[in-house]
């Protein structure tokens, strides 16, 4: 049996370098997201280092973002979600997290009106982004599609 080391990196170090190799290279997302083979918005915050990525999605990543070795195999371990993956003074993070602590209860009681008691899901959960022109200033506009889940009785 050989032993074979983990990678000197972590997916946050990983995510640095894909963002440093983003800008060298003047690649958007959209193009990167195209050699990953999946949506821009889940290749984006895959190589952020909040999705798995396979080994021909990372490989296919680093090949793209020209990324040695080391930072590919980082690109494979496991995600890092939630509150530390993200860093809530970031302008537009915060900016959502007020429109959440606005609306968030209106959403929840929609939801509950329309389908009953339950949670949209973020793990069965689709993002789409789009710029929208307006007159007064182009808008930005966020579709977040999550699964419905019914709380279960037992």
């Amino acid at each position: 049996m050989t032993f074979t080391p983990l990678p000197s990196l972590s997916r946050r170090d990983a995510a640095t370098a894909v963002l440093a190799a983003k800008k060298r290279l003047g690649l958007s997302w959209a193009t990167i997201a195209e050699s990953v083979g999946q949506s821009t918005e889940w290749s984006t915050s895959a190589l952020l280092g909040q999705q798995p990525l396979s080994e021909k999605q990372a490989a296919a990543a680093g090949n793209v973002l020209e990324l040695d070795e080391a930072v590919v195999e980082a690109l494979q371990l496991p995600p890092v979600r939630g509150v530390d993956a993200v860093d809530t003074s970031e302008p537009i993070v915060y900016r959502l997290q007020e429109a959440i602590q606005v609306y968030g209860s209106t959403i929840s009681e929609l939801i509950r009106e329309e389908f009953g008691d339950g949670i949209m899901s973020a793990i069965d959960f689709e993002l789409d982004f789009e710029r929208v022109p307006d007159p007064k200033g182009d808008r930005v506009k966020l579709t977040l599609s999550g699964k419905f889940l019914s709380y279960r009785v037992w």
